[in-house]
């Protein structure tokens, strides 16, 4: 498979997820300041990443359209920092200083959390 192509469907594929994340949070009535959809989704992806990046070494070595597929494509349409950064500027905006640091901190930490956890036990 073409490489672009791979990315193409991947990232589509990731941006279905991604919204189907923010729908699911909205049908549980999960509502408030706090952007839980995008954290879920962006940490998923970022845990998913992490997995496929401890892996690359041994299942898919030359494999280079199914890693462009599911790393760059669907991680990529699936996390978010975009709308992150958004988020945190509505936050910041509406003087929900705590909430917006809370947001960034966890985010990060737990981003590199997932991968070291996940290097270690892979």
């Amino acid at each position: 498979m073409n490489i672009w192509l791979a990315v193409f469907l991947g990232g589509g594929l990731g941006s279905l997820v991604r919204y189907a994340i923010t729908r699911l949070f909205l049908w549980v009535d999960v509502r408030g300041a706090f952007p839980w959809a995008t954290l879920t989704a962006n940490m998923l992806a970022t845990a998913f990443l992490a997995v496929l990046v401890m892996r690359w070494q041994h299942v898919l070595q030359e494999r280079d359209a199914v890693r462009a597929f599911l790393a760059v494509g669907f991680c990529g349409g699936f996390s978010t920092f975009s709308t992150f950064s958004y988020e945190n500027f509505l936050l910041l905006r509406e003087g929900l200083m705590a909430q917006a640091a809370l947001n960034i901190l966890v985010s990060v930490v737990a981003g590199l959390a997932f991968f070291y956890v996940l290097s270690r036990s892979l």
